[in-house]
């Protein structure tokens, strides 16, 4: 077997000489798809040594693209992240009126090359391809560069012969060039269109093109995976072979089932193999699946006879808390990190207007401007929901709100709710508003209060529950204000994936003023659990 740790820089060697399959039944304990119940699409993995790390989309938030990193394939955790904010526009910083709400960094590549960790990612919101580069994955510092145009869902691959290329877009899927320091595309170097209408193989009636490009290559062959979407159909991974890079090119569709796409294969280091994909899944968003692989004369075959199996011959998961998600009590010892890797800012942070110092043991979210609605507000603090449920608990100090001020505790998407308290002339009122859907695609109305009750207390308990079993994708509100007897406020939230934003729930830790900035609320806590009250 020949080693793809120079070819496919980071995952090991993969023979297609077998015939016999891998994971050919369904074994009766192991892990379970999905792998990970949260939002962590677009999934790219290497394996170095014995240690995965695997990279995602995460939109608007900073800082961003994620860094997860797993012994099992199955247990994760976030260990990094590639860079602290995209880049300094408007767009970014939700700044005079401009924000970038399902756009920012899109599908990454992830790599390891002679040393180096590479990732790279695009934006259509910057114009660009971005480059992040370190010899410490989980440590950093990180090194970043980035080059015009933004190349769409590309492939970052080494070839043997040193060069250095991406294969992107979408329907014809064009290969590049790029310098041997990635700063941009070679001059005279190969740039053509390599496979053309990508998606014909699946079907010609397609609404989604052949996009999502994952190269790899396997005793001298090219193997590129893709996804399209026929239409009156699912989500489908496409696989394409050549000798060359420049082709010509063969492909078959790979998979067609449950709608799990888009990814490509990795090995164990006992020579299993695993497709990683993902699932759309409701509010929740798009979540990763892992399937058996075995090789059919040259071919890799996805699936246990052509379907997705629920379990796998892999250690069980220990939970999504506290490597992908995690409760916080915002107290900080020396040497640790501001903010656990949990956390995203929804756009990037103004990092004057934040602190974890000015009261010890509590976020402290100060307003520094005003904002008349809470998708325009800054410093929205959030993480991932988790399925199939999951509840999450503030407790907030709001003696020193301002009037007009606003805070609390949010389910974040385009059709977001709200639990919080309002401050008004003099007395605080404890209010749930809810942004549902006016109708049109994916596209929000603006809140709309549903309740309200004046309260006296300087101290206020909030809750959020997300039920997305069976997607039913359904939440609601709670206030206390002892911690222990809760009352239900306004009504349920229909919560709805929506492409403005483009990604699962998010629990949201929010302040923001409407009449006078400096104002200011203490989190003492955040926690959150995998179950909901009946």
């Amino acid at each position: 077997m020949k080693s793809l740790l120079g070819t496919l820089v980071g995952i090991a060697a993969f023979s297609f000489c077998a015939t016999t399959p891998l994971n050919a039944a369904e074994p009766a304990v192991g892990a379970q798809n999905p792998i990970i119940h949260a939002d962590v699409p677009d999934i790219a993995m290497i394996r170095v040594g014995d240690t995965y790390y695997m990279s995602s989309t995460t939109m608007h938030m900073s800082p961003g693209v994620p860094i997860m990193k797993s012994k099992d394939l199955v247990n994760w955790e976030i260990v990094n992240y590639a860079c602290d904010v995209l880049d300094d526009l408007d767009e970014l910083n939700l700044a005079n009126g401009k924000h970038t709400y399902g756009r920012g960094s899109w599908a990454s590549s992830i790599r390891f090359h002679k040393g180096v960790y590479y990732v790279t990612t695009f934006a259509a919101t910057t114009g660009k391809t971005h480059v992040y580069t370190t010899r410490d994955i989980e440590k950093g510092p990180w090194e970043a560069k980035s080059f015009r145009p933004s190349l769409h869902d590309h492939s970052l691959f080494f070839d043997d012969d040193g060069r250095v290329y991406m294969i992107y877009g979408g329907g014809n899927l064009r290969l590049v060039e790029l310098k041997e320091d990635l700063s941009g595309l070679l001059e005279g170097g190969l740039n053509q269109v390599v496979v053309t209408n990508a998606h014909l193989i699946a079907s010609t009636n397609v609404g989604l093109n052949a996009e999502g490009s994952q190269l790899m290559k396997v005793n001298g062959k090219y193997y590129l995976f893709n996804i399209c979407w026929p239409r009156g159909g699912m989500r489908t991974v496409l696989i394409h072979r050549a000798d060359k890079l420049a082709g010509p090119w063969e492909g078959r569709v790979a998979l067609q089932d449950k709608g799990v796409a888009q990814g490509s294969i990795i090995d164990t280091p006992a020579g299993e193999w695993f497709a990683y994909l993902f699932q759309d899944s409701g509010a929740v968003g798009r979540i990763p699946y892992l399937v058996p692989v075995k090789s059919e004369d040259g071919w890799p075959v996805l699936g246990v006879e052509g379907k997705v199996p629920m379990t796998l011959n892999l250690p069980p998961s220990r939970g999504l808390i506290p490597g992908i998600v995690a409760p916080d009590e915002f107290d900080r010892d020396a040497g640790d990190r501001p903010l656990p890797l949990v956390w995203q800012w929804n756009h990037n942070p103004d990092n004057k207007l934040w602190s974890l110092t000015e009261r010890p043991g509590f976020l402290r979210l100060t307003t520094g401007r005003t904002d008349q609605h809470f998708l325009s507000a800054r410093n929205t603090l959030t993480q991932r929901t988790i399925g199939p449920e999951c509840s999450g608990i503030t407790a907030l100090d709001i003696r020193h709100l301002k009037d007009g001020d606003f805070a609390g505790l949010a389910l974040l998407q385009a059709q977001y709710g709200l639990v919080g308290v309002k401050a008004e002339a003099g007395t605080n009122f404890v209010v749930m508003a809810s942004a549902q859907s006016s109708g049109l695609r994916g596209r929000a109305s603006e809140a709309r209060e549903v309740e309200r009750v004046p309260i006296g207390a300087t101290q206020v308990f909030l809750r959020a529950e997300c039920d997305f079993r069976n997607k039913t994708d359904r939440a609601r509100f709670s206030y206390s204000l002892d911690g222990q007897s809760w009352n239900r406020i306004g009504n349920e939230l229909r919560m709805s994936y929506t492409l403005p934003h483009f990604m699962g729930y998010r629990f949201g830790l929010f302040n923001f003023a409407t009449k006078e900035a400096g104002g200011h609320a203490d989190f003492d806590y955040f926690r959150i659990t995998d179950k909901i009250s009946n």
